[in-house]
């Protein structure tokens, strides 16, 4: 709800109506000032024109029987007559020291100034001046008065006439008021537009983004109609291009893996009868090494060891090429898993050289045989690569969603490094790639693909396989004939000591009879990728690891 929110919020739909709506109000603003302005211009200057116009034209008609120097009464009946021609408005006339008004009750010294006086004085022609007086607009031309001869001389007489502005200031306000009124569905218009835009602009876009995510989830066939020929449609194109280009490459690349995976599998699968016939030859010769001269004996032990690698790597491919091919399933059993541990080192003849520390009682629904293969892999590993004391630990762990079983191998050897760590369980990786083979190599292991493939077993009952540094602390574990020992020498000087061996830890989620059996499909814990449930079991994998 918190991000459907945010989107909304934040959002381009939101965006652009916002954008839409400020733009209009903007240019309503722009539009309503300008608006106002010229209106108020044009009332005020037709006002003004007009009163300039109507005082000149009665002051020059009255004048002409207007006798200079005037009297006091003579200047009054001036200033009268020239009201009733501009529309009684107030009318002051002023002859040197003398001043006359029309209307004795209007108060005229507040609206005539200093200055319009001191401008029609000094002029020729008629003057005027907008004032406020007492909050109210008021025009105030004025005018000198000429004698009518040809030299156009002044006599010193002053008219000026008073004007009310407020009708012109209401008008104003009214045109003012009533273009206010029309931003409001002015804005409510544009926000619907800007509504309509966004869905036409939005509609394609959210198509584009189904079709985005349907692609990254995995469905190559995903694709978006194209309508129209502008920079939308363009796009959707583009993407449907895209989308047909990454199809293409992937049928391709699925082909050329189905290929790769024939190929190995019937490559393995053509070298099993020779190998087999070249593994008899090789024993025989083994087996009558002594009676040879010694230079063909050590020739005929190195043929037998090399001719069992190379079948042990045949088996471990066509076991590989099950797993890509997601042909290998479980043979699952409710097995003890203390007792499978043992018989592996048992089986293996490293039942001396491996302390282990097992849970006795712990009992799991597994396939044995993939078991077997998971920890002789692990042990392996650790007796070729690292050093004693190598330490077997079983337990269960119950975690918050279920219950696991976990199995421990830690050796004292050398350690891995973080990249080595990263690609251990990389097919044919080898920490060190200019290593020669020991003489656990020479018996036939080493084909670089055993901790790949119990990797792949652990995935395929639902568990994986991690690698960590050992941890610091020393501790007492149990040898196989039940003496304990103790562990905590040989792992380094503490603090900026040498490594101190790496830690493999297996996790398998802990199944009993009874258990719904998940054969389709088992679940996984973070980390484990998927693997298929279905096909022939086939062999469960070689017995080795990748070099530390």
């Amino acid at each position: 709800m918190k991000r459907r929110s945010r989107r909304l919020v934040g959002g381009l739909r939101t965006r652009l109506v916002v954008t839409f709506v400020l733009a209009t109000l903007i240019s309503a603003a722009t539009a309503t000032a300008l608006a106002y302005r010229d209106a108020r211009t044009a009332v005020l200057q037709r006002a003004q024109s007009a009163a300039v116009s109507d005082l000149r034209e009665r002051a020059t008609a009255v004048a002409a029987d207007f006798d200079v120097p005037p009297d006091q009464r003579s200047l009054s009946r001036f200033a009268a007559r020239v009201s009733e021609g501009v529309g009684s408005r107030p009318v002051v006339a002023r002859y040197q020291d003398l001043v006359a008004v029309s209307d004795a009750r209007a108060e005229t010294a507040g609206r005539i100034t200093a200055e319009l006086r001191a401008a029609v004085r000094a002029g020729e022609q008629a003057q005027f001046q907008r004032v406020a007086w007492r909050g109210e607009p008021y025009l105030v031309v004025g005018m000198p008065v000429r004698y009518a001869d040809g030299d156009r001389r002044t006599s010193g007489l002053e008219v000026f006439a008073i004007a009310d502005l407020r009708a012109e200031r209401d008008d104003t306000a009214a045109l003012l008021d009533s273009v206010r009124a029309g931003i409001v569905p002015v804005v409510v218009l544009a926000a619907l537009l800007a509504l309509l835009a966004a869905g036409t602009v939005l509609r394609p876009v959210r198509k584009l983004g189904r079709a985005t995510r349907g692609l990254a989830a995995g469905d190559l066939g995903s694709r978006v109609a194209v309508r129209g020929h502008d920079e939308l449609a363009e796009l959707a194109r583009t993407f449907n291009e895209t989308a047909d280009a990454l199809q293409a490459s992937d049928a391709e690349l699925r082909e050329q893996e189905a290929k790769a995976r024939r190929f190995v599998a019937d490559v393995s699968h053509e070298l099993r009868t020779p190998l087999a016939a070249m593994t008899m030859v090789a024993t025989v010769l083994e087996e009558d090494a002594d009676q040879l001269p010694p230079d063909v004996a050590r020739a005929a032990r190195t043929v037998g060891a090399e001719t069992a690698r190379l079948s042990r790597l045949v088996e471990d491919l066509m076991e590989i090429s099950r797993f890509d091919a997601k042909a290998a399933h479980l043979n699952a059993a409710e097995t003890d898993l203390a007792e499978t541990v043992r018989a592996t080192l048992a089986l293996r003849g490293w039942t001396d050289r491996v302390h282990t520390r097992l849970d006795e009682g712990v009992r799991a629904v597994v396939d044995r045989r993939r078991v077997d293969v998971i920890v002789a892999n692990l042990v392996g590993n650790a007796l070729r690569h690292g050093a004693p004391p190598v330490i077997v630990t079983l337990a269960t762990d119950g975690a918050a969603d279920r219950e696991w079983v976990t199995l421990t191998v830690a050796d004292h050897g050398p350690g891995l490094p973080p990249r080595a760590r990263e690609r251990v369980f990389d097919r044919f990786y080898k920490a060190d790639a200019a290593r020669t083979r020991g003489a656990a190599d020479a018996s036939g292991q080493g084909s670089g693909l055993g901790m790949a493939i119990a990797l792949e077993n652990a995935r395929l009952h639902g568990g994986t396989i991690e690698v960590a540094d050992a941890p610091d602390e020393a501790e007492g574990v149990t040898g196989a004939d039940g003496v304990g020992v103790a562990v905590g020498a040989g792992r380094g000087a503490g603090v900026g000591g040498p490594p101190r061996g790496a830690v493999f830890t297996l996790r398998l989620p802990l199944r009993r009879a009874g258990d719904e059996e998940r054969t389709e499909e088992t679940e996984r814990p973070s980390g484990a990728g998927p693997t298929g449930r279905t096909g022939c079991t086939g062999h469960a994998g070689s017995t080795e690891g990748a070099a530390k």
